[in-house]
Parts: C-alpha cells; sequence; structure tokens
C-alpha cells in the first residue's frame, strides 16, 4: 500500500500547503518504491497516477505551462521511466538467482536423498538445513544403507563450501555405500573412505582438495542385538536419547583425526560399542548445531539443551532440534545443519506400541 500511500500523501501536501511548496517528491518516490516489488504492470500504473496527480494539481492551480510546473512533471515521468528499468532488473536478477538456488537445491538432494523413514526395523528420519537461503551449498553429509552387517550410517562435515565441496561428498558417500556392502567392520569401512578421498585429492592439484579433510562418524546397528557401534574421526559426539529422558554422549575413547589426512600420522581406528536398548534414539549432527552462537558468542549445548526432554519418534527429534538451534542464533545461523536421527521402536504390548506422553523442556523450549 505504500506507493498510493506516497500518492495521497502528496496530493495532500500540495492541496494544503502555500503554493511555493509542491509534493513531487511523494510522486517521484511512489513508482520507485513499487518497482523492486511489484510487477512491470502495477509499476507502470503507479507511475501513470503519479504523473496524473502532478498535472492535475497544476491544473487546478492554473500553473499548468510554468516552466516550474513542466520541469516538476518531467522529472516524475522520468523518474518513473526509471522505475520500470530497475523493475525489469530487479526481476531479471531474481529470475536467475531463484534459478540457481533451484539448481543447487537439485544437486543438493540428488547427492542426498532423503533415506526411507524406516529402514531394517528401524525409525529413520534425516535433514540437511542451509543456513541462509541465498548460501552456497555445503559439506555437510549423511547416509543410511542396510547392509548384510546390520544398518550403517555416516554422517560427516566436508571442509569447505560450494561445488568443491558437493563433489568431495558424492565421493565420500559413493565410497560408504560401495564399502558399506561389502567390509565387515567399521575400520575397513574407514579405511576405504580415507583411501577414496586421497585418491581425489592426487587427481586433483588445487590447494582446497590438497588441504581437504572431512569429519566423520560411521555407525552400526547389527541385527539382533540391542547396541550400537561408532567410530569416530574428528566429528561431533552422537547423542543417545532414553525413553525416560536421560541421555548419554557417545564420546570415542580416543580422538582421531578426521578422513583426508593420513599424511599427518598412522593409527589404528577403533570401534566402540554402546547399548542401544528399545526406545532409545540414536542423534548424529554436524558442527553447525555445535557452533551456533547466540547474541552473548556461546555455543549451542546439544547434550544441556535436549536432556529431560522425551520425544514421540526421530521426526519430532530433529524438529525440536532444528528450531532450537535456529532460536538460539536469533533465528539464524552461521553453518549448515545434516542432522540424523534413528530410534529403536519401543515394546509392543497386546499387539500395539508402548507409547510414552511429551515431556515439556523446564525453559519452554
Amino acid at each position: 500500500m505504500l506507493p498510493a500511500v506516497l500518492i495521497v500523501v502528496g496530493t495532500l501536501f500540495d492541496l494544503l500547503t502555500p503554493p511555493s511548496f509542491t509534493g513531487s517528491p511523494f510522486f517521484s518516490a511512489a513508482p520507485l518504491v513499487a518497482a523492486p516489488f511489484f510487477a512491470l504492470g502495477a509499476t507502470l500504473l503507479t507511475g501513470c497516477f503519479s504523473c496524473l496527480a502532478v498535472a492535475g494539481l497544476h491544473l487546478r492551480h492554473g500553473t499548468t505551462w510554468d516552466a516550474e510546473s513542466l520541469t516538476e512533471l518531467a522529472t516524475v515521468v522520468t523518474v518513473a521511466g526509471l522505475a520500470l528499468v530497475i523493475n525489469r532488473v530487479v526481476r531479471r536478477s531474481g529470475r536467475q538467482l531463484a534459478s540457481a538456488r533451484e539448481i543447487a537445491e537439485a544437486a543438493q538432494r540428488a547427492v542426498l536423498p532423503v533415506p526411507a523413514e524406516r529402514i531394517g526395523g528401524l525409525d529413520i528420519a534425516a535433514r540437511y538445513e542451509a543456513a541462509d537461503a541465498d548460501a552456497l551449498i555445503g559439506g555437510d553429509l549423511y547416509a543410511v544403507q542396510q547392509t548384510p552387517y546390520g544398518v550403517r550410517l555416516a554422517v560427516g562435515d566436508v571442509r569447505g563450501k560450494g561445488l568443491g565441496a558437493v563433489e568431495a561428498v558424492a565421493v565420500v558417500l559413493g565410497a560408504f555405500r560401495e564399502a558399506a556392502e561389502q567390509e565387515p567392520d567399521l575400520e575397513r569401512l574407514a579405511q576405504r573412505l580415507e583411501r577414496a578421498l586421497s585418491r581425489e585429492g592426487a587427481r586433483r592439484d588445487d590447494l582446497d582438495t590438497a588441504e581437504g579433510f572431512t569429519t566423520c562418524v560411521l555407525a552400526e546397528i547389527p541385527p539382533g542385538h540391542e547396541v550400537v557401534r561408532l567410530l569416530n574421526r574428528g566429528h561431533p559426539e552422537p547423542l543417545l536419547l532414553h525413553p525416560d529422558g536421560t541421555l548419554d554422549v557417545l564420546a570415542p575413547a580416543e580422538p582421531a583425526l578426521p578422513l583426508g589426512m593420513g599424511d599427518l600420522g598412522v593409527w589404528p581406528d577403533r570401534t566402540q560399542e554402546w547399548p542401544f536398548p528399545a526406545g532409545a534414539a540414536l542423534l548424529l549432527y554436524t558442527d553447525g548445531v555445535t557452533e551456533a552462537r547466540d547474541a552473548h558468542g556461546i555455543f549451542y549445548d546439544p547434550p544441556g539443551r535436549l536432556r529431560g526432554r522425551i520425544f514421540p519418534g526421530p521426526e519430532e527429534l530433529l524438529s525440536a532440534l532444528v528450531a532450537d538451534v535456529r532460536r538460539h542464533a536469533g533465528g539464524g545461523a552461521a553453518d549448515d545443519m545434516a542432522v540424523l536421527a534413528v530410534a529403536r521402536p519401543g515394546e509392543r504390548q497386546h499387539g500395539r506400541r508402548r507409547t510414552v506422553p511429551v515431556l515439556h523442556h523446564p525453559h519452554g523450549v
């Protein structure tokens, strides 16, 4: 409504003030305001109304053919013409940005397809949250695959952004999908990913690839056993949320360097095993969650924010987590987030799943 309001205000200003005052600034501003927000027809209509208002006021005052009146009308006409040009430029840029965003989103979805809601008897939910609608494609990744050794998971974060990061993500995920079916343990799976990144680094000679690395956590949930096995390569520790609201941080006994940094040292990968009982949920995430900061520079603390809360399923867990992170960061985030939740269904009684009521966070989050 602002362009129309400006025209009305300009008309009243011209009528209610002495002849030495003019409302032409309001008439000039109206089409300029309309240009970036309205369609071409609406911008043209706004410019026409502004010009008609100027001409009508001078006709009422009997000053139509005065030099000052003609100059004022020419100014409004010129500004209205510029508004049409601005409208075209803005619309064309908007279409180009929308096209680039759609291509980036398509590439992201092709590389990171959404997993099925149920795999190997487990409830699955995954989400990729961009830090900014106009941000470059990030290097966060996740994968879920049912294998002869159980359901295997990977969550990681490739150094960098843009198409180079997406290429590295494709390399890691391609190697994971092949090796997860073949390698009998997570140690050998991690080495396959390490070799795949090394081959990619040798194939390309740019600095980002040479200095690139990928933090990653690999998980395996074997069939018939209520356990989860983890191998962590420099990634944020996963969380295990129990049905009573308690929470465990699954930290590795020994820290390890990320994938792609094998030139700095060689050490044996070690898989650790934790209980994964019925009703519990395993949560894996990238550093976009842990590095989100509030206005005071305080980092988001997933264990502290999630402890004591109960969620009916993995999808609700991810929705609450993402919303809480964005609220903590003041509505935005500095980095992309990839989050993956796997829940082992609870016990069934009389053919129905036992459910637990949802409790609210003590701080109302």
